[in-house]
């Protein structure tokens, strides 16, 4: 495919840009790429990179623009204690300097996680077929087991011999899956 825009080398990079449901597609050549660099979120880099793509998505997040300052407050750089790296270094970076940064700016990366990951803040992972049904059973009886306890220590007898009673269904369940290989 040729690039679009000088009708000369191939397109390298591929975009496709929604805007109010309309879709158009973008097939540039690097260079090309490079001169709209504002257009693609490139601004004059050699290549676009992973990094690129977060420190774009960091400077979109209200949480981290700029409030206007008051005169009377004192600005507070949020820095990490390990690497000394602060929160604006890795927004223009896109990326921490240290595994302590995470523990450092947890505040300010929940917003950011739940816009990336849908409304979520955690990764669970999935769980292949093949096996997911003992491993659901399995961890379904751990939590049920630390509901026992609770309900145990709060002598709330009642729920607790109804817990147990699931507790033993499961595992019995789980028995019968082991059992036929599953």
């Amino acid at each position: 495919m040729i690039c679009q825009e000088c009708n000369q080398r191939p397109a390298t990079l591929h975009f496709t840009k929604i805007v109010n449901a309309e879709k158009a597609e973008y097939h540039l050549c690097e260079k090309c790429a490079q001169e709209k660099g504002d257009m693609f979120m490139l601004s004059g880099a050699t290549g676009f990179s992973i990094n690129n793509l977060l420190a774009g998505l960091l400077n979109m997040d209200p949480t981290v623009k700029k409030k206007e300052q008051d005169t009377f407050e004192e600005e507070t750089i949020l820095q990490c204690d390990q690497c000394s790296m602060t929160f604006q270094q890795f927004i223009k970076i896109g990326r921490f300097g240290c595994a302590h940064c995470y523990k450092a700016f947890e505040e300010q990366l929940k917003p950011i996680l739940r816009r990336l990951h849908s409304g979520n803040s955690s990764h669970n992972g999935k769980i292949p077929a093949r096996i997911g049904g003992s491993l659901h059973l399995k961890k379904n009886i751990e939590e049920l087991k630390y509901q026992l306890k609770e309900s145990i220590s709060r002598e709330e007898f009642e729920k607790a011999a109804e817990i147990r009673d699931e507790i033993r269904l499961l595992e019995s369940q789980l028995n019968t899956n082991l059992e036929g290989g599953k």
